[in-house]
């Protein structure tokens, strides 16, 4: 039978390691409009109009922006999420993700 000092460090050896993380990255594209992208952030990430804006705006002149950093399930089902949404609704708009 193991000892409490045995239990104690077979405990301290199990410990897990935190997930990988991903980032989930929003693309530019010339036929979304803005408005619709604000509303994605704001639906999707939980973004206050201020800050639904300027990552929109990073989209639009950069390219490309993070709207978050989740785990590989919940970054998967977010990027499912919006491009369902887009699709409903006409838009190209598109989103992946990448290893943080």
């Amino acid at each position: 039978m193991a000892t409490r000092q045995e239990n104690i460090q077979l405990l301290e050896r199990s410990k897990t390691k935190p997930p990988k993380m991903y980032k989930v990255i929003l693309l530019n594209d010339d036929f979304t409009t803005m408005e619709f992208v604000i509303e994605v952030l704001q639906a999707f990430f939980s973004m206050s109009t201020e800050q639904a804006t300027q990552t929109m705006l990073k989209v639009h002149n950069e390219g490309s922006a993070v709207c978050g950093l989740y785990p590989r399930d919940i970054a998967e089902t977010k990027v499912r999420q919006v491009v369902g949404y887009a699709i409903q609704r006409g838009h190209p708009l598109k989103c992946r993700m990448e290893e943080n």
